[in-house]
């Protein structure tokens, strides 16, 4: 019992002092606290004091609490919160973790504020900012706090692993990582391979300066006792153009020569000059002379290694070729020149030759020859100049990269054009045509235009020698399919007639439009957006211009609808001209044997036209009907029969009574339909004079006569 009694007081007492200890501390910036205010779920997550030491109270916002005690802190709340709220008695404010906060600025990769646990260290902090980044300077690390800047070596602490070497960070504590001096004042991406790639970091003046024809010329450190060799082989060793005879080692400005294929030649360690602190090694480029001589042969061009060479008896074309390295991937091997000694020119395809082609046989080399290797042409720097016209084809119009292209024996159209990038959208590959380069007919340059239909071999193939051949200096056209001439009156031009189809009349779009055999009526009429709602389809005419003749086609459009009959539709072709009239034109267009004529009581007398398919009631019908005071059982039908006049007399009340269709007359173009009306009848006309006779008595009764 005394044992347990002791206990108690000893954790009461414990209780005590941490109430008392956290009572007393100060808060500061990082500092997680809990405000507990019973009933106001806005307090029911922690608070973090922010780097100038401030928490966001809702409502109210901003509170600082920097320097304050957990009860100083407390009453601050309370009372701030008093405004808003009311029963703060059980308001209470608790001290739940103190935290670290920390700046880390300079070469990190994410610089800024940091929150950190407080038991943490400085590279906790940097890897909280990302890391380092690249061209940190690890041994000079900063820690500035209040006003004072702490330096240590973080690369002693990487190099070790001991804690002791790293500061103890306090709240509020900026980490500065500066940047090494071996990066300059530009930002570049820097690394181990960058650093070796022009030395190794050498400083001060104890480093030694390699530069000249090495491969890695820098700076390099000096290390133990170097031999100048050592210091050439760090450097990545002399290139191919050095001048190994004429090395020069510089030493408080006095130049010592170092022959290095003496060196080479004998092993003499007495021609090693002595390599002392801050030297300088310099590696010349070669000087070389004009090479000349009896057996002397010059490669020229792109090959890797041009130059004047000595060649032997047995020496061949492909051995002088080796020597100098071989062709560049510049190289345009279809072009060697052979420039003999005596001034003549020889041609050689290597590539017609590796290929298997064989043109012609390897030319043989002589002593004072040359052997030209020439560039390949290059059309972005425009170099196509460099191509002479009679190892060049022309190819214009719609492709995609039209100009000037060197040409080969079996090069074929289809290469061509792929080679250009294909025709464009707006192409007219039905139409491609090819000039051929002048020659001489007599005394006259002639040049021929050979066209080819691209669009039909395409479609449906055909024989591979139906494509005309190709040669230097041909010129291959594309030519390009006109434009709308309704959009762009400026274009139509462009266009051939002899390529062209005209359709006028009512049609959504009327002109002229580019045809070929393998387009039909129905598709020139789609192209021209189709009929419009005031067009005769009956009566459209088709004028046939291209076949050398006047013949002019009929079509009754609308029974092609009602059939599908594809033999009505008639044959068109190049330079026919379509045309479509507008239903009820002037009366005066309609040749009178072509058209009825209603006249008297209808609603719509005229002229209107009429084919075989009609009777008498499609007439009336389309002249609206009789009128209310029509005879209708006493229609006239007018025709003139052997070139006499004849009527005939239609009832067609009986007509609507009996349903029997063989009384209906038969009318033909040319005829006249005539309806009479009641005031035209000799009963109407008898009444009507009685009438005006009854009025006239009546009246002179009325004055009294």
């Amino acid at each position: 019992m005394k044992r347990l009694m002791i206990m108690l007081l000893a954790i009461t007492s414990l209780l005590t002092a941490l109430n008392l200890q956290a009572a007393t501390t100060e808060l500061r910036p990082g500092d997680l606290v809990q405000i507990k205010f019973p009933g106001e779920s806005s307090f029911d997550k922690p608070f973090q004091l922010d780097h100038q030491g401030s928490i966001n109270l809702p409502e109210t916002g901003p509170l600082n609490l920097r320097g304050q005690s957990i009860g100083e802190a407390r009453e601050l709340i309370r009372a701030t919160l008093a405004v808003i709220y009311r029963d703060l008695d059980n308001l209470d404010l608790v001290l739940m973790e103190r935290r670290l906060s920390v700046i880390v600025l300079g070469y990190v990769k994410t610089p800024g504020p940091v929150d950190l646990p407080l038991r943490s260290n400085v590279q906790m902090a940097i890897n909280h900012a990302g890391g380092l980044a690249q061209g940190a300077q690890l041994d000079k690390l900063q820690i500035r706090r209040n006003g004072k800047v702490i330096e240590f070596d973080y690369k002693h602490y990487l190099d070790s692993g001991n804690l002791a070497v790293l500061p103890k960070l306090q709240p509020m504590d900026t980490i500065f990582v500066p940047a090494s001096p071996l990066i300059g004042n530009v930002q570049v991406e820097f690394d181990a391979r960058t650093l070796t790639a022009s030395g190794d970091a050498g400083e001060g003046d104890t480093a030694i300066k390699v530069f000249g024809e090495v491969h890695r010329p820098g700076t390099f450190a000096f290390k133990g006792t170097p031999s100048v060799m050592d210091m050439i082989m760090r450097a990545g060793g002399v290139t191919r153009y050095a001048g190994i005879e004429q090395i020069r080692v510089i030493h408080n400005g006095q130049p010592f020569p170092f022959n290095m294929r003496e060196y080479l030649d004998t092993g003499n360690q007495a021609l090693l000059p002595e390599i002392l602190e801050g030297d300088t090694i310099f590696i010349p480029q070669a000087s070389d002379q004009v090479q000349g001589g009896a057996r002397t042969v010059y490669v020229m061009g792109e090959v890797f290694k041009p130059g004047a060479m000595e060649m032997k008896e047995e020496s061949s074309f492909y051995d002088l070729l080796a020597t100098a390295g071989g062709p560049t991937r510049f190289a345009e091997t279809r072009q060697i020149r052979i420039l003999r000694a005596d001034g003549g020119v020889e041609p050689f395809d290597l590539q017609g030759y590796m290929d298997g082609q064989k043109r012609g046989k390897i030319p043989s080399i002589n002593p004072g020859d040359a052997i030209l290797v020439p560039e390949k042409s290059d059309m972005n720097e425009k170099s196509w100049l460099d191509i002479h016209p009679n190892r060049a084809i022309r190819i214009i119009g719609a492709v995609n990269r039209p100009g000037r292209y060197e040409w080969a024996p079996e090069m074929t159209l289809m290469d061509l054009i792929a080679h250009a990038g294909g025709p464009l959208a707006g192409a007219d590959t039905a139409h491609l045509q090819v000039l051929t380069a002048s020659h001489e007919k007599g005394k006259r340059h002639i040049t021929e235009s050979i066209p080819f239909d691209l669009k039909r071999f395409l479609d449906k193939g055909g024989d591979i020698r139906q494509i005309p051949r190709i040669h230097a200096g041909d010129t291959i056209v594309v030519p390009e399919l006109p434009k709308d001439p309704n959009d762009n009156r400026s274009q139509w031009v462009r266009q051939s007639s002899e390529r062209s189809i005209y359709i006028f009349g009512q049609v959504g779009a009327p002109g002229r439009y580019a045809f070929n055999d393998e387009l039909n009526f129905l598709d020139i009429l789609s192209a021209a957006q189709g009929p419009t709602a005031r067009a005769d389809l009956s009566n459209v005419r088709i004028t046939h211009r291209g076949s050398g003749s006047d013949e002019v086609t009929h079509l009754n459009l609308h029974n092609y609808f009602h059939t599908g009959d594809e033999t009505m539709l008639p044959v068109v072709s190049t330079e026919d001209v379509i045309f479509i009239p507008e239903r009820d034109r002037a009366w005066l267009e309609k040749p009178k044997e072509t058209v009825v004529r209603v006249l008297g009581a209808v609603q719509r007398p005229g002229r209107y036209s009429f084919d075989s398919n009609m009777t008498i009631l499609d007439l009336l019908a389309e002249a609206g009907g009789p009128q209310n005071n029509a005879l209708q059982d006493r229609i006239m039908v007018v025709n003139r029969i052997d070139g006499e006049a004849h009527s005939r007399l239609f009832d067609l009340v009986a007509f609507a009574k009996s349903g029997d269709y063989r009384m209906l007359p038969v009318l033909q173009a040319g005829d006249t339909l005539y309806v009479p009306s009641r005031e035209q009848s000799n009963w109407h006309r008898f009444v009507s004079t009685l009438q005006e006779s009854v009025t006239v008595i009546s009246f002179a009764k009325l004055l009294g006569l």
